[in-house]
């Protein structure tokens, strides 16, 4: 009597078939469980004693994005014994399909994601910057899901090849219209991370110098030295020869100064070393060298050559008006006189 029950024909299969797979399911089950209590517990807990972040939550990734996919990979293995309808079997199949695309998605998006907040946001303190990850962010999720779409649209059978062109074409004519707005947005990429120039540094492009206030998405704002902003386009920036101030280790300077002719020759070979020792005794400098070179046509020349170990221009300036205001206090002390333009005329006077 029990062996004609389990032999009961129903959809295609006995009732034996039916408790076999559920035999099976219901072991599969308690297998993924008796995975989850004991092996992740663990793995949380080592991950709670090292302190690695990381670890901690890829863990909690794997649970809250493949265990569920685990589940239903159960499901399918148990329904493998069982005889089901051509249509039955493809419905399972574009449901597991849908599944793991939704789940791989989820679970590469997720670490993602976190990668961008770790190592990027977390090490920006600009506002500006970080609301620009977000929408990158954001960005990649929705492409992401697009092409998940078309993945599983695909895969059902549902022909999208029209659907793809169109957009390509869409895509392309949008492009053309905003060539110069995504150009713009692209440089912005590029400045942003290539990191050829950053807000408060001190740059020169072309003719035009100022102090970067802001970079926006499309233009970036300087601020002259005369005062008045200037408003350059990302594009402009990054196709152009830039220079950035704020990042020179030294500054090179280098200036001339006439003595009259009248200047002894013990005065001469003193001026090198004295104008040696007056840079030497102000700090941030780095002193080169000081040499007389040129008979001039009203002076004598000197060239001096020095380094200011700073970038910041105010400070290069105080140095410079310092070395000035020492070398004609020093001068005046030795009765040495500067030159400036002069003609002397000889007038030859003859008597008759």
């Amino acid at each position: 009597m029990l062996a004609n029950l389990m032999d009961c024909n129903i959809f295609n299969n006995t009732i034996k078939d039916y408790i076999i797979f559920l035999l099976a399911f219901i072991i599969g089950f308690l297998l993924v469980r008796l995975f989850k209590k004991i092996l992740l517990s663990k793995l949380y807990h080592w991950a709670s004693k090292t302190g690695n972040g990381f670890l901690d939550f890829s863990i909690k990734t794997f649970e809250n994005k493949l265990l569920p996919l685990i589940y239903f990979g159960v499901f399918y293995l148990s329904i493998q014994g069982l005889t089901l309808s051509s249509l039955l079997i493809k419905i399972i199949n574009g449901i597991g399909l849908t599944l793991i695309v939704i789940y791989g998605v989820r679970f590469c998006l997720s670490f993602i994601i976190y990668g961008i907040e770790i190592y990027l946001l977390k090490k920006e303190t600009d506002p500006a910057k970080k609301q620009v990850l977000k929408v990158i962010s954001s960005a990649i999720k929705i492409l992401a899901w697009i092409l998940a779409l078309i993945i599983i649209l695909d895969n059902l059978g549902i022909k999208i090849s029209a659907l793809v062109t169109g957009l390509g074409i869409g895509g392309i004519a949008v492009a053309l219209a905003a060539q110069v707005v995504l150009g713009d947005l692209f440089s912005y990429f590029t400045i942003y991370f290539d990191r050829p120039f950053e807000t408060g540094d001190m740059i020169l492009i072309g003719d035009f110098r100022g102090n970067v206030e802001h970079i926006g998405l499309k233009t970036t704002r300087l601020r002259s030295i005369s005062g008045e902003q200037l408003i350059c386009s990302n594009t402009d920036l990054t196709s152009s020869r830039l220079r950035n101030y704020k990042r020179m280790n030294n500054r090179r300077s280098s200036f001339q100064i006439g003595v009259s002719y009248q200047t002894n020759y013990q005065q001469l070979k003193e001026i090198p070393m004295l104008i040696a020792d007056i840079i030497k005794a102000i700090p941030d400098t780095d002193f080169n060298r000081a040499h007389f070179t040129t008979f001039g046509e009203y002076s004598l020349l000197f060239d001096v050559v020095y380094y200011v170990t700073t970038s910041d221009y105010s400070r290069y300036m105080d140095i410079q008006q310092e070395i000035n205001l020492k070398i004609v206090e020093e001068f005046e002390k030795r009765g040495i006189q500067f030159t400036y333009p002069t003609q002397t005329l000889y007038v030859n006077s003859t008597t008759k």
